[in-house]
């Protein structure tokens, strides 16, 4: 039997689409709303971020979130924090051009910068712990199960 707190506490996520153009989509969840579109170069309006740019930023989100909880839980004192992300992707499968190439990023760098006054080792561990509880970290550095359906 588990105990209360190793049970699961699964919390469902959400978001609706609706495009608005070819390009251009309007995302809704809880009561926000974002834009995605592409830039200019690529048929856009420029009106957003396209989706690999939103994908970079939720995951420096994250990244932000779970540096801060973990380095309250270790007692760390967290001064500014700053994420860079870069990928590279390479377009030719996006764009039927090719089938020799992912389709998606085929890497990306994750640059943490902390001021902070914790040791090497300490900040080591810490770092360690923030990339392996970071969600969307967890979801961009590991398969996970995915179910694509149409309903017309």
């Amino acid at each position: 039997m588990m105990s209360d707190s190793t049970q699961s506490q699964t919390q469902r996520f959400s978001v609706s689409a609706e495009a608005d153009s070819e390009t251009k989509t309007t995302v809704s969840t809880r009561g926000f709303e974002f834009v995605v579109d592409e830039p200019p170069a690529l048929g856009g309006t420029d009106d957003g971020p396209n989706p690999v740019e939103y994908l970079l930023g939720a995951w420096a989100g994250c990244l932000t979130v779970v540096a801060h909880t973990v380095a309250d839980e270790r007692g760390i004192d967290l001064g500014d924090v700053s994420i860079d992300l870069e990928g590279d992707l390479d377009p030719a499968r996006f764009l039927g051009q090719s089938d020799d190439v992912r389709a998606g990023y085929q890497s990306i760098d994750v640059t943490i910068s902390a001021d902070t006054d914790a040791d090497e080792e300490t900040l080591e561990a810490w770092l360690t712990e923030v990339e392996r509880r970071c969600p969307v970290g967890d979801n961009i550095l590991h398969e996970t199960p995915a179910t694509v359906s149409l309903e017309h």
